[in-house]
């Protein structure tokens, strides 16, 4: 994935109310960028890192930059855009990126289903198949002691959610799958956070066991675009 416009880069003062940061440009003017990630964002905003940031045409925005990239002090490149998740995993599909996930001829994203009136990320379908119900989780918590990286980073009742309406896709006979994307380079394995939502965390494993498919890929990041790389391994002990 591309990103549509080219990013600049500053350096963060603050992230604060979730969805607001303050920057300093190169040339010292401080202002104000958008953050769309509702997450802890734990290691990914501390003072003095370097962000990239990226500028919308769009006239109706009250804030017109968007907050996608930082690199840390251990020159790690994290995504904290977890928008791009979904538009990274969709693209790596249509372009038979993700061997598990190839022989599907529709893609539809954000489409209603379930009992608890959800939306699944990326709906798969094939007049030869059964469908695919894919719910994408961007994985940004990493541990430096070990290189694994961790989802949720904060409690997930959303995410917990999701889980039962999955598995109750899959005693329906259908095919449903939870990606997490890892979008944060220094990660090298994964697990579910047990010490921050332990209800999510066990809710995954059950569904693991009760058929539902855990993809976790990690990324090539940069300030030119994010791709699919390769596949890392799971563990829920």
């Amino acid at each position: 994935m591309l990103f549509p416009s080219q990013l600049q880069s500053a350096t963060l003062i603050k992230r604060y109310k979730r969805f607001l940061a303050d920057i300093q440009l190169n040339n010292g003017e401080i202002i104000t960028i958008h953050c769309a990630n509702t997450g802890a964002m734990t290691g990914c905003a501390n003072e003095g890192d370097t962000v990239w940031f990226s500028t919308s045409n769009n006239s109706k925005r009250k804030l017109p930059n968007s907050w996608e990239l930082t690199l840390t002090s251990q020159n790690h490149w994290i995504c904290v855009n977890t928008i791009r998740a979904n538009q990274i995993v969709k693209e790596a599909i249509i372009k038979h990126k993700i061997p598990k996930l190839i022989g599907y001829n529709n893609i539809k994203s954000e489409v209603k289903y379930g009992s608890e009136n959800s939306r699944i990320d990326l709906l798969l379908s094939d007049n030869k198949r059964n469908q695919c119900y894919v719910e994408i989780k961007s994985v940004t918590l990493f541990n430096p002691n070990n290189q694994y990286g961790y989802f949720p980073d904060t409690i997930t009742t959303r995410g917990q959610k999701h889980l039962r309406e999955l598995i109750s896709i899959v005693k329906k006979g259908e095919r449903a799958v939870v990606f997490f994307l890892v979008m944060h380079t220094g990660i090298e394995q994964f697990c579910p956070a047990y010490d921050i939502d332990p209800a999510y965390s066990s809710l995954l494993k059950q569904a693991y066991q009760n058929g539902v498919e855990v993809i976790c890929y990690k990324t090539t990041i940069s300030p030119a675009g994010i791709w699919i790389k390769r596949p890392l391994a799971i563990t829920f002990d």
